[in-house]
């Protein structure tokens, strides 16, 4: 390649299609990751060659998703966990690290809460810090120690779009989902010079199960219509995908995407820039 002179000259090296967005040889954490999203991106990490670790209260979903990738000849383990206990958290990822690095967190594991300030109690608004927030402050901290160890790692965080907007009836979620997206860049700025990469995702709705069990749940007999309502809230006409999600994951912990820190992508439908009328 011939620029003008003075240039620099930067030789790319091509890589095949099937080989880009490799995980091979790398572990990979992912909390929450025996449903909806975490299912999707544990799935699809471990089919691109990683050896998935998935932390989830639910162990029996957990791992029965293990034991599925693992029959098709993929590498996955199971491993209970509550994210807001500390000394759990700690002593899970140093046995893992023993055995296999730890080269990605994907800090997906989260809660929800319906209401204003009014109608959050006490109660509610713990048990979003205590998963949300203490969660993903656990699971980082036990990792940030050995991805330094290996020269290096990447962090994923979720996020939502409550995180930079305002949405009706989300107080305590969008105070914990804030906090999200500014550890993101604190994470990002203080761990730049250890080769350590920290990004999030914040999606708008998705169609999850937990989606489908807040409808059943306080919209009964209305199903359908509560389903297409919510649905018509994105701009694109139709709630995303976990596949989605997990697809976009894949390409900021791959080595394709070694130039991106410290940002937010919101994966939406348009949600956040294209709802004004």
């Amino acid at each position: 390649m011939i620029l003008s002179p003075g240039r620099e000259v930067y030789h790319f090296k091509i890589k095949k299609m099937s080989s880009k967005f490799s995980l091979h040889n790398k572990g990979a954490l992912i909390t929450g990751g025996g449903s909806g999203i975490g299912k999707a991106i544990a799935t699809t990490f471990a089919q691109q060659g990683a050896f998935v670790h998935i932390l989830d209260y639910d162990l029996k979903s957990a791992q029965e998703i293990a034991d599925q990738l693992n029959q098709q000849g993929f590498k996955a383990e199971a491993h209970h966990c509550d994210i807001s206990n500390y000394k759990q958290v700690t002593k899970i990822i140093t046995g893992i690290s023993k055995s296999t690095p730890i080269n990605i967190l994907v800090n997906n594991a989260g809660v929800a809460h319906v209401g204003n300030i009014e109608s959050c109690e006490e109660k509610d608004l713990d048990r979003l810090y205590n998963t949300n927030i203490k969660g993903l402050y656990n699971c980082t901290k036990a990792c940030i120690p050995k991805m330094k160890k290996n020269n290096g790692g990447v962090i994923l965080n979720l996020a939502s779009i409550a995180s930079t907007v305002g949405i009706t009836d989300r107080f305590a979620y969008s105070m914990t989902k804030g906090a999200v997206l500014t550890m993101t860049y604190s994470i990002a700025k203080d761990y730049i010079d250890k080769n350590i990469r920290c990004n999030c995702i914040s999606p708008a709705r998705v169609h999850t199960p937990f989606v489908d069990g807040f409808i059943n749940k306080n919209y009964p007999g209305k199903e359908a219509e509560m389903f297409e309502n919510l649905s018509k809230t994105q701009p694109i006409g139709r709630m995303g995908n976990p596949q989605e999600i997990a697809d976009l994951a894949l390409f900021l912990c791959a080595d394709e995407a070694s130039f991106i820190t410290g940002s937010n992508y919101a994966i939406d439908g348009g949600f956040v820039t294209l709802n004004s009328k």
